[in-house]
């Protein structure tokens, strides 16, 4: 069985009178984390929220109703919540009434009518979590906190990722299941959940996200590159955020008048995914891009450990007009960390001058296939 870490977190909030909200993409887990949550319950109840019944009984809820569904139970987890419409209204009265002696649980592929829902209805009543494909702590911690299965595995995490059915397929079966999570990410869910007027521009537009990992994107260029306009563009990328496809990185820009405003990097939370967006799972001595995958793969795997560490790690990248660059950035508690991503043993890079004299005394890293396990371990390589 593959650890997640973020089973233990959740225990810990457990009896605290709070419903808990577990998000996430499709098949990185949920259900059965939500299994391994109720083991040592005495009466859990589950409900699948793509079961129309289920589904029904919290739709229009009411108090009498609520409290007859969870009599008796010590947990309640509710799968697929965002499936629900009003589902915050529900989780606010099933708090109200039964939070006390009864665990609320609900998991979402959605952040985007689950996460509106609850925190506009059920503010102050939820914990939230994240659940995101395996990370490299959760893989080394399934071999007994040996790293050498990972390094060794190293170039297949860039190619196909590290989503739970994935990591133990062989090649030709993990080209067709993120062919298929592709799918289910990109048609089932974000065209559910946003009028998706164009869908060829659509797809066309992840495919220019996929293509220009680890650049500097607008909305203009990519409104020239797809045909839609800007606001579109927006929309659709926030809609891809929302459903867990991919993230986006800010620059970070204080007092320097040199310094890059405005500007944004996106990645893929998995790097199979953003290779199944374009088709193309060469092995990396083939390709062009394996300096972007390693990009994508480091700083996703740093975001997953601050959803984790829940310490208000913020994530940046950093430019200046002149294009210095700095590849990753974090504060956590007001203190700076950066580090540049090398693909290859060897190579070096140095702190440029006009960061090392905006931000005197940050500390600088530089990630290479031969150190990269101390940056992704949670109590290494800086924060968190």
């Amino acid at each position: 069985m593959i650890p997640r870490f973020i089973e233990h977190s959740i225990r810990s909030d457990f009896g605290k009178g709070k419903a808990i909200a577990v998000f996430g993409a499709r098949q990185v887990g949920k259900t059965t984390l939500l299994g391994r949550l109720a083991e040592g319950a005495d009466h859990p109840v589950f409900m699948d929220c793509d079961n129309p019944d289920d589904r029904a009984l919290l739709s229009k809820p009411d108090k009498t109703r609520l409290a007859a569904l969870a009599k008796g139970a010590d947990m309640l987890l509710v799968d697929e919540a965002q499936r629900v419409p009003g589902i915050g209204m529900a989780l606010k009265m099933l708090v109200d009434s039964i939070g006390r002696s009864t665990q609320i649980v609900v998991t979402g592929s959605s952040a985007l009518e689950l996460a509106q829902g609850v925190f506009e209805s059920a503010a102050g009543r939820v914990f939230e979590y994240r659940l995101h494909p395996l990370s490299h702590s959760e893989l080394v911690g399934a071999a007994g906190g040996d790293d050498r299965e990972e390094r060794r595995l190293l170039e297949r995490r860039l190619v196909f990722g590290s989503y739970p059915e994935v990591v133990g397929a062989p090649d030709a079966d993990a080209r067709r299941i993120l062919a298929a999570i592709a799918d289910g990410a990109l048609y089932k869910d974000v065209f559910a959940l946003g009028a998706i007027r164009k869908p060829e521009m659509f797809v066309r537009l992840v495919q220019c996200l996929a293509l220009q990992v680890g650049s500097e994107v607008s909305a203009g260029e990519l409104a020239g590159m797809t045909g839609l306009d800007r606001a579109t563009v927006d929309t659709y990328i926030d809609l891809l955020e929302k459903t867990f496809v991919v993230f986006r990185l800010p620059s970070l820009s204080r007092n320097a008048r040199n310094e890059l405003r405005k500007g944004r990097k996106i990645y893929f939370w998995d790097n199979g995914v953003r290779n199944a967006v374009i088709g193309n799972f060469a092995p990396l001595s083939l390709r062009q891009d394996a300096g972007a995958l390693w990009e994508n793969r480091m700083v996703s795997e740093r975001r997953k450990l601050a959803d984790w560490a829940q310490r208000g790690t913020r994530s940046y990248f950093w430019r200046t007009l002149a294009q210095s660059e700095i590849d990753y950035v974090e504060e956590t508690d007001g203190v700076l960390h950066a580090w540049e991503f090398k693909w290859g043993s060897g190579r070096k890079a140095r702190l440029p001058a006009p960061f090392a004299a905006a931000y005197p005394g940050t500390p600088f890293s530089v990630v290479t296939p031969d150190n990269f396990p101390a940056f992704l371990a949670p109590t290494k390589g800086g924060t968190p």
